[in-house]
């Protein structure tokens, strides 16, 4: 099972006069992971090097900053992948302390870093969702939009035609249920769609 974090942890290590400063955070994807970075950019800029790696499924990278090849970022995705982290940027801030650490000094201060942070993370376990996408005539919506709340059910999109189209996503195991209940609910006017890749 995968798991995302509930909130940022941190974790500060000083090996030989260096200064290492990991957080791991929940982010949605590639492109909040980097806008983290360059903030982290901008809030140290006496810093050397701001290393980090992002595990999301296809969005996954790592990114060494300047410090030798694979001493940094992919060690710190390394970690990740081996808690089954998801959705989770680790960085890494390190302010040089004049004493060169090597690739074996690098690679274990960067790898204990983003391990000690994890350690005192908070995670929780990701849920499978289900995408699921259902029309009613208008005067079902509202009792739908009640029985989605109830579910826990994401809304995601609404339109409204000719009838009403509603997608949602809730977790695997609270479907099955949810689509009885609606479609005795429905009164046969309740039409099953094929999910929407925006759902």
């Amino acid at each position: 099972m995968s798991f995302s974090l509930v909130k940022p942890a941190h974790h500060e290590l000083i090996i030989k006069k260096s200064r290492f400063i990991a957080c791991v955070e929940p982010v949605l994807g590639r492109e909040q992971a980097q806008a983290r970075v360059a903030q982290l950019k901008a809030e140290h800029p006496d810093a050397r090097h701001v290393c980090w790696a992002l595990l999301a499924g296809g969005q996954s990278a790592a990114n060494d900053d300047g410090e030798p090849g694979g001493t940094a970022g992919r060690p710190m995705l390394d970690v990740l992948r081996h808690q089954d982290m998801q959705g989770v940027l680790a960085t890494v801030v390190r302010y040089f302390g004049g004493v060169k650490l090597g690739a074996g000094g690098l690679l274990r201060a960067y790898t204990d870093a983003v391990a000690q942070a994890l350690q005192s993370a908070e995670k929780i376990p990701l849920v499978k969702k289900a995408q699921l996408a259902c029309s009613v005539p208008y005067a079902l919506e509202g009792m739908v939009r009640r029985e989605l709340e109830l579910a826990g059910a994401e809304l995601s999109t609404v339109d409204h035609g000719s009838v009403v189209s509603l997608h949602f996503a809730l977790p695997d195991p609270e479907a099955e249920a949810l689509v009885r209940r609606l479609g005795e609910r429905g009164q046969g006017q309740l039409v099953w769609l094929e999910p929407t890749s925006h759902a």
